[in-house]
């Protein structure tokens, strides 16, 4: 479990590393026992000038197929290794890990046994260039309290925008392209002036300076002296501890999709109610912003595709010029998307329905005041930015469907009528009856969406109310801005979750009733300190609802622990403290910090039907700093890693069950890709979007 973990000095790192270089006396090593394998595996043991290396990682890589592959393991505590099933090919074997510079590559085919020799990292700086973001992350000050002075909500606010809610949400910061300053960027005089081009940089410069801005210009110095002092030779002090327990039985297999100039916000692989739905088929992602070539993985046959998603109306808007030059893309327009798809979901024959855009923003007539649309009636909108749509892979047929509510995440609930249930919608809550869509064609007669209203006059039913930001009337109901972030139908009741990004963030419970437009009430839950900065969130198959927080915690809220009444006059968010717990992600603090992990999870995932072999209802995070997935076990971190390519960075995943019968080989997670930067990344600098497949074997030598 990678649970504890050393905080030193760098002159500690570099006598801890280099008391590992020195010769060592002469000692009695037991050999270790001999690796059995399959034809189509290959294994070894990993040796250094110690002995056996264990809790390091073998790649096996090939550019043989039309996509990138490498498979991924860790050795056990005699440096024996298996690399399972690979499909023919010419590999390139190597080792790479903490306290290590990284191997020879050594050309192997399956079947083939090869025993590789570990190299000690000559110096802390060799060893250092292995460690995960967040070592190097956690290097930067913190602003003091002077600084803050003006600044509301202060530190953690703070906090806030430097990880998930602001500069980690949309790339991984640490990482080597953010750590150093490109010449390409141009000379300055300063690394100070150097941050403030940099963030105007691209099609994504106007949001990054926003950013900045939003933090009153704050991070400009702080980020400049973090840059200044790893050029000048500063080392992180956090030092990761090799991969123990669960994570040495952990298989990554690795592919690429798309292009250099796309980056993917989501893919999906099955229907999360039943994920045997589309056992071994192909994989669907969801290009946001960057690219209408939306991609298509083929994990059989290694093979990537694309579908061009067209949009209704000429007029649809596309991604944003360039603010000034990139330093990898000049002035070229990268992003030309106007679909903006943000996230797919399969239904239980396979079809993908995707958050997309069909046309401009403008709604029309049956979703404004005066039409005679139900929902219309009880609260009319006037835009919606981004709408749904539904492509069959077996004819290729891609429909829109028109929604009066804006879109973002999507998720189908546990009715008879498929009802696909959205985030996004700002002031409402949206849905599709999907069965009476794909039955009649007929967006707006299928669609429906609800203002969210809180009971508080305690009645148990919606009556006349009062609005946001006026005080609660006890004799009337309150209407809140719901502002669903991940939408979460309940597999325990008919309720309907959402996370509300919000400083410091709630959860809110939506009960649909027998008409949601007119009967649907609301419940809020703020996040209570030390948690804050709620982004991501999933829920399990008993109604608990797990969160990602800025804060560097995974929290649970738990409704039924709650003491106090759930609606009337004070329940209003801070009612039910109780119901929350907070777990602290792996990693450090910011430097000369402690209070926090600054791991700066964007979204989490609930494992309801054990998909990736850590069991049932296992809550899991993106580990957006450590290049992979945290899974919280037994109440114990399990930190599935892709020590290669370098700068792994997700924003969601999904669990499928290909074989029920077929043991660990026959389920897994796939993890995309999520980053705006995926070229990045360290692969030959080829830089195409990664997809990970993660599976869990009941060792470290199954095969």
């Amino acid at each position: 479990m990678n649970t504890n973990t050393k905080r030193l000095g760098t002159a500690s790192v570099i006598f801890l590393i280099f008391a590992c270089t020195q010769a060592p006396e002469p000692v009695a090593i037991d050999a270790p026992e001999t690796v059995a394998i399959d034809g189509d595996d290959i294994g070894g043991v990993v040796t250094g000038t110690n002995g056996p290396e264990a809790g390091v990682w073998v790649i096996a890589e090939t550019d043989d197929f039309d996509t990138f592959f490498a498979k991924i393991v860790v050795t056990d505590d005699q440096g024996r290794y298996v690399v399972p099933d690979l499909p023919d090919a010419d590999y390139q074997v190597w080792v790479r890990g903490y306290g290590l510079a990284d191997s020879e590559q050594v050309a192997a085919n399956p079947g083939d046994t090869v025993d590789l020799d570990a190299i000690i990292a000559p110096s802390a700086a060799v060893a250092a260039e292995a460690y995960p973001a967040i070592s190097w992350y956690a290097m930067m000050h913190l602003p003091s309290e002077e600084e803050l002075a003006n600044f509301e909500g202060g530190l953690n606010r703070y906090r806030n925008g430097m990880t998930s809610n602001g500069c980690v949400g949309c790339h991984q910061l640490g990482n080597l392209a953010t750590r150093t300053i490109p010449d390409e960027l141009g000379e300055f005089e300063s690394h100070e002036q150097a941050w403030a081009r940099r963030v105007l940089s691209g099609q994504a410069g106007g949001n990054m300076t926003q950013q900045f801005a939003d933090l009153q210009g704050i991070p400009y110095k702080h980020y400049a002296d973090w840059t200044q002092r790893i050029e000048d030779g500063e080392l992180p002090t956090f030092i990761p501890e090799r991969p123990q327990g669960l994570e040495r039985n952990i298989v990554a297999t690795v592919r690429d999709w798309a292009d250099e100039k796309a980056y993917l916000h989501d893919l999906i692989s099955t229907d999360r109610r039943d994920p045997t739905v589309n056992g071994y088929g192909k994989i669907y992602g969801s290009p946001e912003l960057s690219t209408d070539n939306f991609p298509i993985l083929d994990p059989v046959n290694n093979t990537a595709t694309t579908f061009l998603a067209p949009v209704r109306d000429e007029d649809t808007p596309f991604a944003g010029d360039v603010v000034a030059p990139s330093p990898f893309w000049g002035s070229e327009r990268i992003w030309d998307s106007k679909a903006n798809s943000h996230n797919p979901m399969l239904d239980e024959e396979g079809r993908v329905w995707y958050t997309a855009r069909v046309r401009a923003p403008s709604n029309p007539d049956f979703c404004r005041e005066g039409s005679d649309h139900p929902s219309a009636k009880a609260f009319p909108t006037a835009r919606a930015n981004r709408h749904l749509s539904v492509r069959d892979p077996e004819t290729g047929e891609y429909s829109f469907i028109d929604t009066c509510y804006s879109t973002h995440h999507l998720q189908f609930a546990y009715d008879e009528n498929n009802t696909l249930w959205t985030s996004g919608g700002g002031e409402v809550v949206g849905w599709l009856d999907s069965k009476m869509f794909l039955e009649t064609g007929d967006s707006q007669a299928s669609q429906g969406w609800t203002p969210a209203i809180l009971d508080t006059n305690g009645n148990g039913k919606r009556d006349a109310y009062v609005e946001p930001g006026d005080p609660v009337n006890p004799a009337m109901d309150k209407r809140i801005v719901p502002g669903y972030y991940a939408v979460m139908p309940n597999p325990a009741d008919d309720s309907i979750w959402g996370s509300n990004r919000s400083y410091p963030g709630s959860v809110l419970r939506l009960e649909p009733g027998e008409n949601p437009t007119e009967t649907a009430l609301a419940e809020v839950y703020n996040v209570p300190l030390p948690g804050f900065g709620i982004r991501g969130a999933d829920i399990d198959s008993k109604g608990v609802v797990w969160g990602s927080l800025a804060s560097g915690h995974l929290s649970a809220f738990d409704r039924s622990k709650c003491q106090g009444p759930l609606n009337g006059p004070e329940a209003t968010g801070d009612h039910c403290p109780e119901g929350w717990s907070l777990y602290r992600y792996p990693g450090p603090d910011f430097k000369d910090h402690d209070e926090y992990s600054i791991e700066s999870s964007y979204y989490s995932w609930v494992d309801q039907h054990n998909t990736a072999g850590l069991g049932e209802d296992v809550p899991m995070s993106t580990a957006n700093l450590y290049d992979g997935v945290h899974a919280l076990v037994d109440g114990e971190w399990v930190t599935m890693r892709i020590p290669y390519p370098l700068g792994f960075y997700s924003k969601g995943f999904d669990g499928r069950i290909d074989d029920p019968s077929a043991g660990w080989k026959g389920r897994g997670l796939w993890v995309s890709e999520g980053d705006r930067t995926p070229f990045w990344h360290e692969h030959d600098g080829t830089g195409k979007p990664l997809v990970v497949h993660f599976q869990t074997r009941p060792d470290p030598l199954a095969k």
